[in-house]
């Protein structure tokens, strides 16, 4: 037996419409009936319509236009770790999710920042491939993500040091298939900071913004424990994160 929804009529209408946006049975691009046709639906008055309206809108799932109505904007995308866009792209040649598109493909040879080099086990300094990547959707930056390569590969792969977007799968992808060697270990972190000036100048924001992001970081290592590729994907404030588990039914009663 369902639960009885006892929210306010202005959160039910919101919930209707959010849910039908997240779900995709509403598209970008889409406009949401009148005020008065949903108070007629509803059963309720246009100022209740309005409010749940205005709830949809401070969402950013919605806008409104000026004598013509409210167009859905679409569900803000959720960030992906490393993993999740690795296993995404063995499935799809891609990395994006949907209703996304990724931008300012970068490729070059830079000495190892000493973090960097701390997490490879490299001398501070030394030559490491960086590329880098920002992901979009309609509301704007979803993530900043960065791959760090042992320059070693270039041997096999010279794309992976030109800035355009690579041809035929992720770095990873194209690494494992020139050399044979294979991921059998991820270790992903999260964890949670206030932007860096760095941060804000990736994430294309102002500087002096004081805003929480997320970090995802994402190690690939193959069955000798050697780090093929480390990933740093930057969250853009008021994203999130989003897993789904099948959780098996208990026994009946």
């Amino acid at each position: 037996m369902s639960r009885a929804d006892n929210r306010p009529p202005y959160a039910r209408i919101a919930g209707h419409y959010r849910e039908q946006i997240e779900s995709g049975a509403l598209s970008p691009g889409e406009m949401l009936p009148s005020i008065s046709r949903i108070a007629i639906e509803w059963a309720v008055s246009t100022a209740t319509v309005e409010k749940a309206l205005r709830k949809l809108r401070e969402e950013q799932l919605v806008r409104g236009i000026h004598g013509i109505g409210t167009e859905v904007l679409g569900a803000r995308v959720p960030i992906s770790s490393g993993a999740e866009r690795h296993d995404r792209s063995g499935r799809t040649q891609s990395s994006w999710g949907a209703g996304e598109k990724s931008s300012d493909h970068t490729g070059e040879v830079v000495r190892a920042p000493a973090d960097i080099a701390s997490v490879f086990g490299f001398t501070p300094g030394e030559d490491v491939v960086r590329r880098s990547r920002v992901y979009r959707d309609t509301h704007g930056i979803v993530s900043h993500s960065t791959s760090w390569i042992p320059a070693a590969f270039l041997e096999h792969v010279p794309a992976l040091a030109r800035s355009e977007r690579l041809q035929g799968g992720l770095s990873l992808d194209l690494i494992c298939q020139a050399t044979g060697r294979h991921v059998a270990r991820r270790v992903d972190d999260e964890a949670a900071r206030i932007a860096t000036d760095e941060d804000l100048k990736l994430l294309e924001l102002r500087p002096g913004t004081v805003a929480a992001i997320l970090v995802l970081t994402a190690q690939f290592r193959d069955a000798d424990g050697e780090l093929l590729e480390y990933g740093v994907d930057l969250g853009a404030p008021g994203r999130t994160r989003r897993t789904t588990s099948e959780i098996p039914m208990g026994p009946v009663a």
